[in-house]
């Protein structure tokens, strides 16, 4: 292979598009240690450094076509001043050697990297950026379900310039020189590919190319993996990011931070994937800090900067739903949490005693609201917020004969819980002299509190004891709250620091709870706030402390969205905001949204408990929460096939209609499964909006009205939200109960939802592949004849036969 270099690249002109131009002031130790304690860690800085020392992939020096592996020299490039046109630049440059003795160290480094086929629609692309460095993607990893399998359908050929290897769902391509690695869908089309330091010749601005980085300061190394944009492309996922749902034009930084609501662009659960509308999604395996520059630097490239020192990346081909099958098959899939999980959780910030939970049960019985569940927050202890694992005995007199009584009404408890525990916790030494906190470089604290190290087996089993016994004595479900703040500088009982670990903290957190929960209850559930890749197998995660305003209404639906995207069945949010006391106007609107989400919880500043807002409200709120209640054989057959498949219960449109390009633009509505649209009203004083519709027939569910795809003006039914069906749909309804646990499930009704009256007659067999028959029904259902029905185009059906769960 010719290797004209660096250097010769640089002689032949193009001097001037390898400039890169110094943002701020911004030094290697604040990229690193951010100024305030826990602030997000962008490594993005790093890469914008003039003691740094910069390694440009330039060209394949050696492969072997059956192993499907190599080696890539990396130019060595430094940042210089330039001046043209009294505009001052950076410049990379080529770079000698920097160590002594200098014939010992490789100027231009070959180093290894590999592809390895894990389906034929998945791809691991992996590359080193050091000989020496042992490769953390080989060790297991939590975020995986096993090892990646081997695929072996992928058919090699070489090509003039490198090497191809093709399966039916599309191709992957290795170019020698210049080096790059290009992905192209099963017609041909280009999808994306790396990006080369000579594909800036068509541009003056100084686009950072595949690469490392060398840092000064400790000779760590970090990799921009990064891609081409092509226009009209659009990027989703990336977590729960409250941001605009498209993160093309953005700059995402993937780092667990305490987000303090959805109105800003810091996430309680990064996630590091994302998916284009060109067909193709990426993981990054990675637990260290990454940043994603998205379109916003530099429009015609994607560039993952991520602060490992190693390339771990899948690639995904297909479709939406193939992309997120593929991925959670790798990162695993979220299970089947219980039915009672589904139905209304009654909150607030906080019921300090048992008189206040028996009051409120009572109070939900009587005012006939379905529910299920209540949550006692941060003040079941002695101390509210001090977590001792203990209940208050001057404020509980008997917590589990509580329990008891209170699941024979069709209550389960959840209790909240944190992993941060303050010098005045009578826990506080014990978890000190064991060695179950994490510390920092000294040996000592890093923080006030101390913060129990997941990563070490015996903290993990004594945190997991003292919740065994809280499940012990009737404990359903516990609140996995907080999760964000393992210190970046503390060392790990893992042998590592929190540049590794903090993002790994609540995936770590996330599975220790559940796993007890499911040990002792048999139950798949949690409820939690923090998360990472992974953690979608740890259901339940709610959006965190929301503002009760509309703007944060709709701020936690683009996260609940973004979430979705990036492998995560189930979500929910504080229903009506957390902040302050929910105007009552806005507590309605958000009321049909919390229930139209796989799991319902209110909660938040006090009160949250309908009667509290009148007679009014409180008739209003039922007939909100009773609307779940009739559609929980739906939701729960949606729930299971989301379960199966990878799929999100709160739905971006595009996930089912990815050939509509109206619905890759649409981030204020949402399909609950498959067939339910849902536009929340967002505005304040407001009883309808304009709604995007796909293609095809729509029928409002609360009026009968029929509309074709495009845009409406709808107005809202006596719920306030627009909620139509997807024509031909069958949506099952159960008679309300005030539990799950009460649901007759011998007597549905299946309404079909539909304005053409020939499709349907006295007797439905379903398609095999429909999700109510992996639920509730058996592959052929007889029914009675049909019945009138009180809405105009739809017909009911009683169900004769059914299947049990």
């Amino acid at each position: 292979m010719k290797n004209i270099g660096l250097t010769n690249r640089l002689r032949a002109g193009n001097w001037l598009i390898f400039a890169i131009v110094i943002v701020g002031s911004t030094s290697l130790l604040n990229a690193q240690m951010p100024y305030l304690l826990n602030e997000p860690v962008d490594v993005g800085s790093d890469f914008r450094n003039f003691a740094n020392t910069y390694f440009l992939a330039d060209e394949l020096t050696t492969f072997d076509p059956e192993t499907a592996s190599g080696s890539i020299t990396y130019q060595r490039a430094k940042y210089a001043t330039a001046m043209a046109f009294n505009n001052l630049r950076a410049v990379l440059s080529p770079a000698g050697p920097d160590e002594f003795p200098s014939d010992v160290y490789a100027v231009n480094p070959e180093l290894p990297f590999s592809i390895h086929f894990v389906s034929p629609r998945t791809v691991r692309f992996k590359t080193q950026t050091s000989m020496s460095a042992v490769s953390k993607s080989d060790e297991e990893s939590l975020m995986l379900v096993g090892k990646p399998p081997v695929d072996d359908s992928w058919e090699y050929s070489q090509t003039e310039h490198g090497h191809r290897y093709d399966s039916e769902y599309g191709a992957v391509i290795v170019n020698n020189n210049p080096f790059f690695i290009e992905f192209r869908g099963a017609d041909g089309k280009l999808l994306t590919r790396t990006r080369h330091f000579s594909d800036n010749q068509t541009t003056f601005f100084p686009a950072v190319p595949f690469s490392f980085v060398r840092r000064a300061s400790d000779y760590s190394r970090s990799v921009a993996a990064v891609f081409s944009l092509i226009p009209g492309e659009r990027i989703y996922g990336l977590g729960e990011s409250f941001t605009e749902l498209n993160k093309v034009g953005q700059r995402v930084t993937l780092w667990v931070d305490d987000s303090h609501g959805a109105e800003n662009e810091t996430m309680h659960k990064p996630v590091p994937f994302l998916m284009s509308n060109r067909g193709y999604g990426m993981f990054m395996h990675t637990t260290s800090p990454i940043t994603c520059d998205v379109g916003a630097t530099f429009h015609e490239t994607n560039a993952l900067l991520i602060g490992d020192d190693e390339l771990d990346l899948f690639v995904f081909l297909g479709e939406p739903k193939d992309i997120l099958d593929e991925y959670t098959e790798l990162t695993g899939k979220s299970p089947m949490p219980p039915l009672w999980s589904f139905g209304l959780w009654m909150s607030r910030i906080t019921y300090f005693s048992e008189e206040e939970v028996r009051e409120v049960a009572d109070q939900l019985r009587e005012h006939r609201i379905p529910s299920d569940a209540i949550n006692i927050d941060t003040g079941w202890f002695e101390v509210d917020w001090m977590n001792d694992f203990r209940f208050s005995t001057d404020r509980f007199d008997d917590p589990e004969r509580m329990m008891q009584d209170l699941r024979e009404m069709g209550f389960d408890i959840c209790l909240w819980t944190l992993p941060y525990f303050a010098p005045g916790n009578r826990l506080f030494d014990e978890i000190m002299e064991n060695g179950y906190a994490i510390r920092d470089a000294k040996g000592n604290n890093p923080n006030e509190d101390a913060i129990i190290d997941f990563s070490n087996p015996d903290a993990v089993d004594w945190y997991k004891g003292h919740i065994r016994d809280l499940l012990d004595i009737g404990v359903s479900v516990i609140k996995v709250d907080f999760g964000e703040a393992a210190p970046l500088t503390g060392l790990y009982h893992s042998g590592t620091t929190g540049f590794y670990e903090h993002n790994y903290y609540p995936l770590r957190y996330n599975k220790a709870l559940a796993d007890i929960t499911r040990e002792v209850r048999g139950e798949n559930i949690i409820w939690a706030r923090s998360a990472w890749a992974g953690s979608q197998r740890y259901p339940v995660h709610w959006g965190g402390d929301v503002a009760n305003t509309s703007t944060g209404m709709a701020s936690t639906l683009r996260g609940g969205l973004s979430l979705g995207i990036s492998g995560f069945s189930f979500w929910s949010h504080d229903i009506g905001g957390f902040r302050t006391e929910t105007p009552e106007e806005l507590y309605r609107r958000w009321l049909p949204f919390g229930m139209l989400s796989s799991h319902s919880r209110a909660h938040g500043h006090p009160p949250k408990e309908p009667w509290y807002y009148g007679e009014e409200f409180t008739d209003a709120f039922r007939k909100g929460v009773e609307l779940k209640y009739k559609l929980m054989p739906y939701v729960y057959a949606q729930a299971k096939h989301s379960s199966e498949n990878g799929l999100p219960m709160v739905r971006a449109l595009f996930i089912e209609y990815p050939g509509d390009p109206g619905s890759w633009l649409i981030e204020d509505q949402y399909l609950f499964g498959s067939d339910i649209m849902v536009a929340p009203l967002f505005e304040d004083n407001t009883t309808g909006r304009n709604v995007y519709l796909p293609p095809g027939t729509w029928i409002d569910y609360q009026t009968g009205e029929s509309y074709d795809g495009g845009w409406h003006n709808i107005e809202s039914g006596d719920i306030p939200v627009v909620m139509l069906v997807r024509d031909g749909a069958v949506i099952p309804h159960a008679e309300t109960a005030q539990s799950t646990k009460d649901i007759d499930w011998s007597e549905l009704d299946l309404i079909v939802f539909t304005d053409d009256a020939d499709r349907v007659s006295g007797k439905i067999c379903l398609p095999e592949d429909n999700v109510l028959n992996t639920v509730i029904l058996d592959k052929t259902t007889d029914m009675f004849s049909p019945t009138e029905d009180p809405y105009e185009g739809r017909i009911r059906y009683n169900v004769v036969r059914y299947s049990d769960f």
